[in-house]
C-alpha cells in the first residue's frame, strides 16, 4: 500500500515561449536547430487558452496563483511577448520572464515593466566576461546581460541572477556572489547541471560528481544564511536535506522563493514546451500531455506519470531507503538521466540514508 500522495498545488509553470534564441550556449541547442524548431511554437490564439487553462487550474490551490515563468529559448525574441504576458495579468497570474538579457536595450526595457512582470531573471554564467562568453559562445554576451540587469533595475524591477554551475565556474561562485551584491539584485538562483537533453552537450570532465554537489550545495547554505540576499539552489533537491541536517530555513521572502521541498517536478510544478507539451520540468523529458490536444487542467490532474511523481514512496534505490525522502525527494531528472527510471535513486547524493530511521516530514 503507498502512502498518503503529498499535496500537488500548482506554484510554478514555466513555459518555453519559443525554441528560438539569439546564443549557442554550451549546454544548449545551435542556432541554425532553434530557428527550425520555433516553427512548431505555440500560436497566439493557442497561447491565451493556455494561459486562461492555467489560471483556471490554478482556482483549486490552496496557496494563491501560481507564477507563470516566461522562458525560452529566448522569449524576447517572441514578437507577441508583451501581449501575452499582459493577458496573463488579466488572468490574475503573477509572470516572471527569464532571459539572457543580451537584447534588454533602452527600447525593451520600459515594455518589460509595462507588461507587468513581477521579476525578471537573467542568466551569468561567471563573475566575468571571459567566463560567461566562453560558455554562451558569443563576445559580448557578459557586457550585454549586465547592462540589460541594470537598466531594468534602474526602473525598479525586481531583479535575480541565474546560474549554471558546472567545473567551468564552480571555483568562482565567490566571485559571482560578490557581483550579485554589487548588481542589488535581489535573488541568486545556482542551477545544478542536469545531464539530459541538450546538456549532453556538456562533456563528462565537466560536470560535477555527487562529493563535488555536496561542496557547493554546502557552500550555497552558508551564503543563504548571511540573508543578505535571497540565495538558492535549483535542480539540487538534496540541498533541502543539508538545510535540514544544518537545521537552517530555506531562504525565503517573497512568492519567488517559498518552495520549501526538493524535487517539485510534477508535484508543485510543471514545464510546458513551446509546442504544448507537458512534462514535470524543463529536465526530465517525459510526457505528461499536450496542450493543443487536451486542457492544462486535466493534465494537471489526470496524468498518471504526475501522480506517480507524487508518491514519495514509490522511488526507490538509497532514495526510497531515505528518511529524508519526503523533504528532499532526489532529483527525478537526474536519476532518469543515469537509469532511464525516473523513480530510482538520484546519482549525485553524497548521502547515505540511516534505514532505521522513518521518513521526515
Amino acid at each position: 500500500m503507498i502512502g498518503l500522495p503529498i499535496p500537488h498545488d500548482l506554484r510554478l509553470v514555466f513555459w518555453e515561449t519559443t525554441a528560438g534564441c539569439n546564443l549557442e550556449c554550451s549546454h544548449c541547442r545551435r542556432l541554425d536547430v532553434s530557428r527550425q524548431l520555433m516553427r512548431d511554437d505555440l500560436t497566439t490564439t493557442e497561447a491565451q487558452r493556455m494561459i486562461a487553462a492555467i489560471a483556471r487550474a490554478a482556482l483549486r490551490a490552496r496557496r494563491g496563483r501560481p507564477i507563470l515563468v516566461f522562458s525560452g529559448g529566448e522569449p524576447l525574441l517572441r514578437p507577441d511577448l508583451f501581449e501575452l504576458a499582459e493577458h496573463a495579468e488579466s488572468q490574475g497570474l503573477p509572470t516572471a520572464l527569464a532571459t539572457n538579457g543580451t537584447l534588454i536595450d533602452e527600447t525593451v526595457a520600459p515594455r518589460i515593466m509595462q507588461a507587468g512582470f513581477e521579476r525578471v531573471a537573467i542568466s551569468l554564467d561567471g563573475p566575468d566576461a571571459a567566463t560567461h562568453d566562453a560558455f554562451r559562445q558569443q563576445d559580448g554576451a557578459f557586457a550585454a546581460a549586465v547592462a540589460g540587469f541594470q537598466r531594468l533595475a534602474a526602473l525598479g524591477m525586481s531583479m535575480q541572477i541565474n546560474c549554471t554551475v558546472t567545473k567551468h565556474n564552480a571555483h568562482r561562485l565567490d566571485e559571482l556572489y560578490a557581483l550579485a551584491r554589487r548588481l542589488a539584485a535581489d535573488a541568486l538562483h545556482f542551477f545544478m547541471f542536469v545531464p539530459v537533453g541538450c546538456g549532453l552537450e556538456i562533456t563528462e570532465e565537466q560536470r560535477l560528481v555527487a562529493e563535488e554537489y555536496e561542496r557547493v550545495l554546502t557552500w550555497i547554505a552558508q551564503q543563504a544564511a548571511k540573508q543578505e540576499l535571497i540565495v538558492r539552489a535549483t535542480c539540487a533537491p538534496q540541498y533541502f536535506r543539508l538545510l535540514a541536517q544544518r537545521r537552517q530555513r530555506p531562504s525565503a521572502s517573497s512568492k519567488f522563493a517559498s518552495m520549501t521541498r526538493g524535487c517539485l517536478a510534477g508535484t508543485h510544478i510543471c514545464f510546458i514546451s513551446h509546442k504544448g507539451e507537458v512534462m514535470p520540468c524543463g529536465y526530465l523529458p517525459l510526457l505528461a500531455g499536450n496542450i493543443r490536444e487536451e486542457t492544462f487542467e486535466e493534465v494537471w490532474q489526470r496524468s498518471h506519470l504526475f501522480h506517480e511523481l507524487r508518491e514519495p514512496d514509490l522511488l526507490g534505490g538509497k532514495c526510497g531507503a531515505c528518511e529524508y525522502r519526503r523533504i528532499c525527494g532526489g532529483c527525478r531528472a537526474r536519476a532518469f538521466a543515469g537509469t532511464g527510471d525516473y523513480l530510482s535513486e538520484e546519482p549525485c547524493c553524497a548521502y547515505v540514508p540511516n534505514v532505521r530511521r522513518p521518513a521526515i516530514a
